[in-house]
């Protein structure tokens, strides 16, 4: 197996994804002029969320299911019938499929491509796809890439956090150019003090009635 080979693929894949949760965070961090350990360590905060780059754990999880079942069908259909989703499967930004994903997918298929990590992996793609006709995103290729490599666990997030560092450096760099801070405006929507001042006159003379 190439692992450098790889490893060196994803960790490039992985670099930049637009304005997501982490990019935007340490966007926004670079733009009060904080250092750049402050800006990555502000992306890797919110790369830990569930619905971000702890996706990994819950597409490992879902494997796990699938091994102690002994069988894809089944698991599959529970969790939908629960309503759950599939894990490591859509993205909203790839309606057809993950580019991103395809290149590990095909990179595993290429290196290692009698593994039984690689099989059980494709097995799964297309019992998920035949049943949801949902494509593998990148937090399922990189689980796929721990397995078929046997990282240590957690190493998808790992990996995915690696090699986002330098995307958000460049994000960071391309922000103290601009000399400007980033400030979204908000507005109070809620009940404004004489409106809950108004309730309570009323509620007085209704019960005085």
């Amino acid at each position: 197996i190439d692992a450098v080979r790889l490893l060196n693929a994803a960790l490039i894949l992985c670099a930049d994804h637009e304005l997501n949760v982490s990019s935007f965070s340490a966007r926004v961090i670079a733009s009060a002029e904080a250092t750049p350990y402050a800006v990555a360590l502000g992306g890797l905060s919110a790369l830990q969320g569930y619905r971000h780059g702890g996706q990994t754990r819950r597409v490992e999880g879902f494997l796990q299911e699938i091994e102690q079942a002994g069988s894809i069908d089944t698991i599959i259909r529970q969790r939908l019938q629960r309503g759950d989703q599939i894990p490591g499967f859509g993205h909203p930004l790839y309606p057809d499929r993950d580019p991103r994903a395809t290149l590990i997918l095909d990179l595993l298929g290429q290196s290692s491509p009698n593994a039984d990590d690689l099989a059980f992996i494709n097995s799964v793609t297309r019992e998920v796809q035949q049943v949801t006709n949902k494509a593998p995103n990148i937090d399922f290729a990189l689980v796929a890439l721990e397995r078929v490599l046997h990282l240590p666990p957690d190493s998808a997030v790992g990996i995915l956090g690696l090699g986002r560092i330098p995307g958000w450096i460049a994000h960071a760099m391309e922000q103290y150019s601009t000399n400007q801070m980033i400030r979204p405006r908000a507005k109070y929507v809620g009940k404004l003090p004489a409106d809950k001042q108004l309730e309570r006159s009323e509620d007085g003379q209704r019960s005085q009635r």
